[in-house]
C-alpha cells in the first residue's frame, strides 16, 4: 500500500494498492483541502481520513511518495516532515518528486489515449509575487513523458510564449494570469493520486526518487536582518 501527500498548493492525500515497482498502483482513495494557509491544520487529519476511507492500516503502509514543491515554504514543509516522520516511524521506503511533474502527468491522463503525435503541456502554479513556477514536458506517441524545461520561476509574461505554445497548459497560475496564460483544462492544484501515478511511471523508467528536499527554487520572503538594530531606535 502507497501514501501519497502532496501540499505545494491544495492539500491533497492518496492511498493506492500496489508499489512503484511491478503493475501500476490502483488508486484506492483520494481527498483534497484546498483552503489556503492550513496545511498544519489539515494534513494529518487528512490522512487518517483517507486511510480510513480506503480502508486501510498505517501499518499496512509499505511506501510514502511525497511531492517536493515548488511551492509556499511552509505548506512544503508541512508535508515533507509529514511524509518523513510517516515513513521513518514505519520503516517504510520514502520518495520524492517534482509537484510539476505531477501535474503534467494529471494533464496528460485527462487529455486521453496516446495520438499519432507528440503532444506537449505547460504547468504554471502560482509563485506569488506576481510569478509562477513553470515546467514544459512532452508525451511521445509512444506514451513516455519527459520534461522538456527545467522547473524556474518567472514573470509571467516572460515565459506566456513558450507555455501557451503547448499543446495543453494548466496549474493555479492559468487562473491567476487568464490573459497570459490561458488554460486548456480546469487542472489547478496537484491531485495525490496522479503523484502516485507520476512516481511510479518515473521509478519504471530508472529515475531517481530518494531526494525529498524542498524544490523552492528562491530564496524565502522573510530574511535575517544584516545588521543588528539597537533596541533603542538608534
Amino acid at each position: 500500500m502507497l501514501l501519497g501527500i502532496d501540499t505545494s498548493g491544495a492539500v491533497s492525500v492518496a492511498v493506492a494498492r500496489g508499489a512503484l515497482t511491478g503493475p501500476v498502483p490502483e488508486i484506492l482513495e483520494v481527498r483534497s483541502d484546498e483552503r489556503s494557509r492550513h496545511h498544519d491544520e489539515v494534513l494529518l487529519t487528512l490522512i487518517d481520513e483517507t486511510l480510513q476511507a480506503a480502508g486501510v492500516q498505517r501499518s499496512e503502509l509499505t511506501g510514502v511518495v511525497v511531492g517536493r514543491g515548488p511551492g509556499p515554504f511552509t505548506g512544503l514543509r508541512v508535508g515533507l516532515v509529514s511524509a518523513r516522520s510517516i515513513a521513518a516511524v514505519l520503516d517504510v521506503p520514502l520518495h520524492g518528486l517534482s509537484s510539476l511533474d505531477a501535474l503534467a502527468h494529471q494533464a496528460l491522463a485527462t487529455a486521453g489515449p496516446v495520438t499519432a503525435r507528440a503532444v506537449t503541456v505547460g504547468v504554471a502554479l502560482d509563485a506569488r509575487r506576481r510569478e509562477v513556477y513553470h515546467a514544459r514536458y512532452r508525451r511521445e506517441t509512444g506514451g513516455e513523458v519527459t520534461r522538456i524545461s527545467e522547473p524556474a520561476v518567472d514573470a509571467p509574461a516572460e515565459v506566456a510564449a513558450e507555455l501557451t505554445a503547448c499543446d495543453l497548459l494548466v496549474g493555479s497560475g492559468t487562473g491567476i494570469y487568464p490573459e497570459l496564460l490561458p488554460a486548456t483544462a480546469d487542472l489547478v492544484h496537484v491531485d495525490a493520486g496522479h503523484l502516485l501515478l507520476a512516481a511510479a511511471a518515473l521509478n519504471a523508467r530508472g529515475e531517481d526518487l530518494s531526494s525529498t528536499e524542498p524544490m523552492y527554487l528562491r530564496e524565502p520572503d522573510a530574511a535575517k536582518p544584516t545588521a543588528r538594530k539597537s533596541a533603542l531606535g538608534r
